[in-house]
Parts: structure tokens; C-alpha cells; sequence
């Protein structure tokens, strides 16, 4: 008889994996492999029995990672393989990006590419000697290539670590080698670095020139299939765009900046990367016309993309985007907030085993569900066939414009609005009826900090106090439970946070913090900010070749130390640190948080503008530095309307390269902890605005009139 209390009793097998808080670890917990998480166990086991060590890296939401572990790791024979000569170690990207970033260089050295499942083979000391992505269970044939089996390479490297070990030894060494160069480089570009002055807005224009080049002007986006979001490049071309209307950038542009910004924006709105239904956007596309995404959904691009298009609402005032934002942070509200405050990582891409189920529809679905004239404007406006457009089914995409569509129903826009709202609410109630996705509800502090900004800003921009309370719930949760003993820690789940949190634990996290203080003007937000960014400059700071390493001084010693400096999915911990320093030092006047980002920016800056892709976040941070941003003091009660009149200017405009801060006269702890208060007395007893640029500050004004002129 079974013990059903006990569910470790209702699986043949069950590891060390058990004991994690990972959800995609513990779906490897009862594979017949002798599983370890990383750490000092298996590293020592892999020493003393003389094995080397088999790392498999993935997340979640990784559609291959699950089928690798249908396939292989789930295989009782290849298990045993597995067991028999290697020391088996599984890691959480998302938990682990240190060791995800250290041996994914390795194996793009290796195979001239990288992906997940990432699979690396280690010698006992961490150092890697082959690697690779996914592996079938046999050789398979694809197309005129023949892919390797997993079962032949685990069998050939075992025979070669025994049998030839120099080779392994040698291979291993080059490897360690490579990996140690590439941390401890200086930063320098290719043509020195920029002496002083020589950084004027117009290396802005060069890299605005460049994003042209690659940008798709049928489709939006950049480049071809797959396409991803892009978002920091979209946000700098924002910022460029504002230049140009100033006059302060004299190049002419070989294709407009917001044009390229509206475009991308409305095609994938419009397209099937985005949940037509529920709000909120897949991963990407893999396709060049933003049709059939891959349907998971990432925190962190959530939090990306509301912001790109509530800053575009800012510079157009165009309510689509307005809506998209809402849609987006609504989605989050509703699936991907915890009861404790914090926001959960991914929501999968398949659920009943099939990719894209929850969110694909037939046309008889959509007939059975809808009245027939609903249904029918429905049918044509978002592209469903017969045929389908994945799969036999349809991802539902905005296929004509509203005003031909009505013209083509001979109906008013009002009329084709309203029936298409009545139809996305029914579908959406039938659809939530349905299995959902699975849900990764680990809580990563980095991607909760770019959430917390996202909904920071909707609250501040949009007037939306129920979106500054989610922030501040999501503060509050963050600093109770994921800072402890003077640390700030990497992962909560289920009550339990562990990990020692990296570079952009720390500065995405003080990056939500301060916008919080912009839209609240709480000092302990700003005091919290400052705190993790001193903390960060202690532990994480490269005195020696500039920048900032991603693990800690107190993090265990690893194959090599990692400083990644190219933005990718999500902007780099080095990328934000610099953006939040500029911040702080226009908050404080401290000149050794201007001299940590002028250290870092110069050697680098010729390079951001050459590739500016992989540079978007840094480039809005080398837009700071150069431009002549603004410190904008108001001295008021910002409750009182004669406050709120002078906040509403601000807050009415897309203002990037400035800072905001507000305070009663008589808040003497705000004053305190933000010099740009000190000494700022309210002029003839009214609410006083501060307006101050290049280190010299204009005359203070009390009325909305003279404020407008002055930013």
C-alpha cells in the first residue's frame, strides 16, 4: 500500500534536487540521474572520486530543456550512463547567472553559438573541456547533418577523460585560460580611450544611424526572423528622437528615430507576440512579421516593454499606447503577483504537453462562443482562418486597421470597438476555463526591481495610485524578506530566500527604488537606493580595470570571475549600475558616483556607438553623462494643489536626463538625506520649483507657466 502523504513514495526516484526552491529543478527531483545542485558537494565528490562533472543548464520555461528531459534524462539507461561515470550537476539559469554566463562563453568558443539546454562537461576543477546545447538520446539526422546522440557523447567522453587525459587536460587548461582573460581585461576600446571633453551628443546620432541600418521598415523591429523585442535600443532611440526636436543633435537622421520607435511598437502590439486577449507579451517571435511568438511569457520582458511604450505615450500622447501599458501591467496584476507582494518569474509555454495551447484558437471555437455578427467582425479583424495560422489553429493577430474594418461592415468605429471588446471579454472568460501554463513562482530580486520601476512609472505617469501601491507592496516585500545580515539575496520561494545576490540584484533593485522615491517622495525609498549602490560599490566594484564584476567579493570562488558589459535579454548589472550612480550624483553632488560612471563610459563609449544593439541601456546611460540634464527640486507639501500644480508639468513630459525631488519645507528628514533640497526656501510662501542644469542653477519659479519654460 502506498504512502500518499508522503509524495517522495508515489516516484521510483528522487534525488538532491528535492531539497531545492526552484521549480525547474524540482521537475528534475525524481529523474532516475543522480542530480546535484551546484555547490560545495558535488564539487568535492567530482574531486575525490576522480570524475568529471556533467553541468545541464536551463530554466523553466525552456521548451528543448523539457524535451531533453523527456528524452535523456528520464531515459533509465542513459541515466545510468550518466551516473556510473560523471558527477551530475543541474542549474537554474535564472537562479545561477553567474555560472550560466561563465560556461556559456565556453561553449560558444566551442561550438560558435549557445542556447538552451545548455550542456557543458567540467573537469573536477570547474574548469570546462566540450560542450553544447541540446542533444537527442541518438544520433539523429537533420536535413544532410547527423546531430550526436547524448548516449554516444556521454559514452566517448567518459572513454576519453580515462584514456586521454592529457588531451582533456590541455583543452580545459585553454578553456580556464579564455575564461580568466575575458573577466579580467581592462576596459578599453579599440582606439584608446576618449580623453576628456570629447564626448558630444552627436556619438548619439551615430548610434541612432546604425540601429537604421538594421532597422525592418515593413515589419518594425530589427533585422529578420527570429525577432526579439529590443527594447533598451528602442528606449535610446527615444531619447535621441528628443535631441533632435531640441536642436541639440545637428546630423540629419537617415530614417527618423520615432518612426522607428512607432512602427516596431504597433507591429508587435498588433501582432501575435502579443496576447490579444490577456494582455502582456510573449517571449519573441520566430517569425519577421511578430505573427507566431514563443509563447512563454518573462517577467522581465513585461516590465521592459510597459515601459518603452508608457514612454512613448509620454512623447506621442497617443492613448494605444496608454492601453497597451495598462493591458500589460493588468496581465501582471492578475497572473504573476504573489499574495506576499513579490512578482513571479515566467508563465511556460505549453501547457497539456502542447506549445501555445492556452492562447490558440479554431474558427468553430470562436464561431460556438461568439454571436454571429460579433463573431464575424471578430473572425476578420484578427485573422482567424479554417486553416489556421499554427498548427491547424490561430494565434490571434490584428490583421486590418479599425477604420477599414468598420468601413468594410459598413459600422461606425465606435460600433466595431465595442463588439470587439465584448468578444475579447467573452473569449477571455472561455479561455481562462482552460488549463493554464505552468508558472515558475520563484521570486528573482533583479527582475522584480525592473517590474517595480515599470509599475513605479505607470503609477507616477498614468495617475494610477493602484499601480504605486503594487510597487510599494513589491518594496516592501523585496527589503523583508530578500535583505538579510547586510545582504541582499538572489531567490525567494515558498517562505525561503537563499543565494547571494549578484551586480543587478543590487542595482536593478535600487533602480526601482529610486523612481519610487520620484513618484512618492518617501525618503526612505531614496535612503534604500543609495544604501544598495555604496553596498554595490563594495563588493562588486573592478578598482583595477573599471567597471564592476557580477559576484560578490564574499561569492565562492569560481573558474573565472564574470563582468558581463553588453546588454542582452535584460539590460547588464554594469549598464544599470552606471544609469543609478549618474542618478545618485545628481540627487547628492557626490563626485565619486560621477567619477565610477566616467570611468566606465569613456573607454567604452566608441564601442557602445559602433554596436549599439548590444548597448542600448549603456547608450541611455551615455545620454545622461553628456546631455544637460536636469535637477529639478520642488519645495512644497505634495499634497497641497499649489504642489501638485508644479509636479503635473513634470510629470506630464518625458524628461529621461532628470531627476526629480520634492519636499515641504518643514520635512527635515527629507531634506536631510536629499541635497538637492538643502537650502531651497519656498519664495514668497508658495510652492517653489528649482530648475538646475550643468552644475548651475536658474532662478526659482512658483507658477506651471514659468516651470514649462524652464524644462
Amino acid at each position: 500500500m502506498s504512502d500518499t502523504t508522503n509524495p517522495q513514495a508515489q516516484h521510483k526516484h528522487t534525488n538532491r534536487l528535492i531539497n531545492e526552491t526552484s521549480p525547474y529543478l524540482l521537475q528534475h527531483a525524481h529523474n532516475p540521474v543522480d542530480w546535484y545542485p551546484w555547490g560545495e558537494e558535488a564539487l568535492h565528490k567530482a574531486k575525490v572520486e576522480d570524475k568529471p562533472i556533467l553541468l545541464s543548464v536551463g530554466y523553466s520555461a525552456c521548451h528543448w530543456c523539457h524535451v531533453m528531459e523527456r528524452e535523456s534524462f528520464e531515459n533509465e539507461e542513459i541515466a545510468a550512463i550518466m551516473n556510473q561515470h560523471f558527477i551530475s550537476i543541474k542549474v537554474d539559469r535564472e537562479e545561477r547567472p553567474d555560472i550560466d554566463n561563465i560556461y556559456m562563453q565556453a561553449v560558444q568558443a566551442l561550438i560558435q553559438q549557445g542556447g538552451w539546454p545548455m550542456t557543458v562537461f567540467l573537469a573536477p576543477d570547474g574548469r570546462p573541456f566540450y560542450g553544447g546545447t541540446y542533444f537527442p538520446p541518438d544520433d539523429r539526422q537533420y536535413g544532410q547533418q547527423v546531430m550526436p546522440g547524448f548516449r554516444r557523447i556521454l559514452l566517448t567522453l567518459a572513454d576519453y577523460y580515462q584514456n586521454h587525459r592529457e588531451e582533456v587536460e590541455e583543452q580545459a587548461a585553454q578553456l580556464g585560460d579564455y575564461l580568466k582573460q575575458r573577466s579580467s581585461t581592462p576596459l578599453r576600446s579599440k582606439g584608446g580611450v576618449l580623453p576628456e571633453g570629447t564626448m558630444p551628443l552627436e556619438m548619439l546620432s551615430n548610434a541612432s544611424r546604425e540601429l537604421a541600418a538594421e532597422f525592418d521598415p515593413v515589419n518594425g523591429g530589427f533585422g529578420n526572423a527570429p525577432k526579439f523585442p529590443n527594447t533598451m535600443s528602442l528606449e535610446f532611440l527615444l531619447r535621441t528622437h528628443r535631441h533632435r526636436l531640441r536642436g541639440e543633435i545637428g546630423t540629419k537622421a537617415t530614417r527618423p528615430e520615432l518612426e522607428i520607435v512607432e512602427s516596431s511598437l504597433q507591429h508587435m502590439a498588433n501582432g501575435g507576440i502579443y496576447d490579444q486577449l490577456g494582455g502582456g507579451f510573449h517571449r519573441y517571435s520566430v517569425d519577421a512579421e511578430w505573427l507566431v511568438p514563443h509563447f512563454e511569457k518573462m517577467l522581465y520582458d513585461n516590465a521592459l516593454l510597459s515601459c518603452v511604450y508608457l514612454h512613448t505615450y509620454l512623447v506621442t500622447n497617443n492613448p494605444f499606447y496608454e492601453h497597451i501599458v495598462e493591458e500589460t501591467l493588468d496581465y501582471v496584476v492578475r497572473e504573476m503577483v504573489s499574495p506576499e507582494g513579490g512578482f513571479y518569474s515566467t508563465q511556460d509555454a505549453d501547457s497539456e504537453g502542447e506549445e501555445g495551447k492556452f492562447f490558440t484558437w479554431t474558427l468553430a471555437e470562436i464561431a460556438a462562443a461568439l454571436p454571429p455578427e460579433d463573431a464575424a467582425l471578430f473572425i476578420k479583424y484578427y485573422g482567424v482562418t479554417q486553416e489556421g495560422n499554427f498548427e491547424g489553429k490561430n494565434i490571434l493577430h490584428v490583421a486590418q486597421d479599425a477604420q477599414t474594418a468598420a468601413a468594410d461592415a459598413e459600422i461606425s468605429l465606435d460600433e466595431l470597438q465595442a463588439s470587439l471588446a465584448l468578444s475579447r471579454e467573452i473569449l477571455f472568460a472561455v479561455r481562462e476555463k482552460r488549463v493554464k501554463p505552468g508558472r515558475d513562482e520563484k521570486i528573482l530580486t533583479s527582475w522584480n526591481g525592473l517590474m517595480l520601476r515599470s509599475f513605479v512609472e505607470a503609477g507616477r505617469y498614468l495617475s494610477r495610485p493602484d499601480y504605486l501601491q503594487v510597487a510599494m507592496n513589491n518594496a516592501e516585500f523585496l527589503l523583508r524578506n530578500l535583505y538579510r545580515d547586510g545582504r541582499l539575496l538572489r531567490t525567494y520561494k515558498d517562505g525561503r530566500a537563499h543565494l547571494k545576490g549578484y551586480l543587478e540584484d543590487y542595482t536593478f533593485l535600487a533602480d526601482g527604488l529610486l523612481a519610487l522615491y520620484e513618484a512618492t517622495f518617501n525618503p526612505r525609498w531614496f535612503g534604500e537606493a543609495r544604501r544598495l549602490m555604496d553596498e554595490a560599490i563594495e563588493l562588486f566594484a573592478d578598482n583595477q580595470n573599471g567597471g564592476f564584476f557580477d559576484t560578490g567579493i564574499d561569492h565562492e570562488e569560481l573558474v573565472s570571475r564574470p563582468k558581463d558589459i553588453m546588454d542582452n535579454a535584460t539590460p547588464a548589472g554594469n549598464s544599470v549600475a552606471v544609469d543609478v550612480l549618474l542618478r545618485l550624483a545628481a540627487f547628492t553632488g557626490e563626485e565619486v558616483y560621477r567619477q565610477f560612471t566616467d570611468d566606465y563610459l569613456r573607454p567604452i563609449a566608441d564601442i557602445m556607438v559602433q554596436h549599439p544593439q548590444a548597448f542600448g541601456h549603456a547608450l541611455g546611460a551615455l545620454d545622461f553623462a553628456i546631455s544637460q540634464s536636469k535637477e529639478i527640486a520642488i519645495i512644497g507639501d505634495p499634497r497641497q494643489a499649489d504642489t501638485r500644480a508644479l509636479l503635473e508639468v513634470v510629470n506630464e513630459r518625458y524628461l529621461p536626463d532628470s531627476v526629480l525631488a520634492c519636499a515641504s519645507p518643514v520635512d527635515i528628514e527629507a531634506v536631510q538625506a536629499i541635497p538637492l533640497l538643502a537650502d531651497r526656501p519656498m519664495q514668497d510662501g508658495k510652492a517653489t520649483a528649482y530648475v538646475c542644469q550643468n552644475f548651475a542653477c536658474l532662478a526659482p519659479v512658483n507658477t506651471p507657466e514659468e516651470l514649462e519654460k524652464l524644462l
